[in-house]
């Protein structure tokens, strides 16, 4: 004979609490004293119990997933080390709730058409949305589907309608600016990632907002975030200013490239040329010379977007959230 599954009357029993108390544990309430809840959890240890997915989804409409969105090529999500620390902290917070995390690539019409058809479906019951572009056409399929969205970083101009938590991407590169500034460095060039994106327009207004009229288009190249396009972008820069003395890449994995650029030219760095990064990403201590950048406190973002989106999903109103970033010196300026 098959021994008989435990059920939340057995959890109840076994704990000495209601049945309510059980479910509002199991669901991650607040309205639970910690001695209930460490009953609770002591009694589906002892009885074995597991949460009967498919029959909660049933009764509350839910499916207990999350997806998210990586409105990036699929390379990117190996090659930039941000993405693997949003990943493990998204799912390490779900998991808390006893929610998975479903990860989709977005970066071509196939792929948005994909998520689409993944939210019309019901299959989730809210998106992370993850390097989101302006102007991106799976906002409207997303907005259309119903679902309840939370964007890592801001999505330009929607930053009113769709919640999102972000670190402060302009204070952290006027701060590199200015440090440039105090160094001594008077041919200060810039690396920008996408501008339809917030870390690539916010961070170049931070500079501007310090250099002004001395970051001309000539002192200035846009690139694509990866580390590629960041060697290509200081090729160009170089050759817009040959006696520059100083560049601010606006990611750790493009100032990679930066460097690689630098020393192909025969530039020493930081004597000739002081470069400055962002993100403070494990890259920024493994280049030689290791990287002054601005350190973005990703994980805390991460776990703050997150917050947002289980806090939509309980119907309650979200502010969005902006955290301070700091100026990390190394040997690279």
């Amino acid at each position: 004979m098959t021994r008989k599954r435990p059920t939340i009357h057995d959890v109840a029993e076994a704990s000495g609490v209601s049945r309510g108390t059980v479910s509002r544990v199991l669901n991650g309430k607040a309205n639970v004293s910690l001695s209930a809840e460490a009953a609770v959890r002591r009694a589906v240890a002892e009885t074995g119990y597991v949460v009967n997915r498919a029959a909660r989804s049933l009764k509350t409409s839910r499916t207990g997933s999350i997806v998210m969105v990586l409105s990036e090529p699929q390379e990117r999500l190996f090659e930039d080390p941000n993405f693997s620390v949003l990943m493990r902290v998204a799912t390490n917070q779900l998991a808390d709730r006893d929610m998975s995390l479903v990860l989709m690539i977005a970066g071509d019409d196939g792929g948005r058409d994909r998520v689409a058809r993944y939210l019309r479906g019901g299959h989730a019951d809210g998106a992370l949305l993850i390097s989101t572009h302006a102007g991106d056409p799976l906002l409207d399929e997303i907005e259309r589907a119903g679902v309840p969205a939370v964007a890592l970083g801001a999505v330009l101009g929607r930053e009113s309608v769709i919640p999102y938590a972000a670190a402060d991407e302009r204070g952290g590169a006027r701060a590199m600016a200015e440090y440039l500034v105090e160094q001594g460095r008077r041919k200060i060039g810039m690396i920008t990632g996408p501008l339809d994106t917030p870390g690539g327009s916010l961070r170049l207004e931070g500079f501007t907002s310090v250099l002004g009229r001395k970051a001309g288009k000539q002192m200035v190249v846009h690139s694509d975030y990866t580390q590629a396009g960041g060697e290509a972008a200081m090729h160009r820069l170089l050759e817009n200013v040959p006696d520059l003395d100083a560049v601010f890449v606006a990611s750790d994995l493009m100032a990679a490239g930066a460097l690689q650029a630098l020393h192909a030219a025969g530039r020493r760095v930081p004597e000739d040329v002081a470069v400055g990064g962002f993100d403070d990403s494990a890259i920024a201590s493994a280049t030689r010379p290791a990287l002054t950048t601005v350190r973005q406190p990703l994980a805390k973002v991460a776990e703050e977007t997150v917050r947002l989106l289980l806090a939509l999903l309980e119907d309650e109103e979200v502010e969005p959230v902006i955290l301070p970033t700091k100026l990390i010196i190394r040997d690279s300026a």
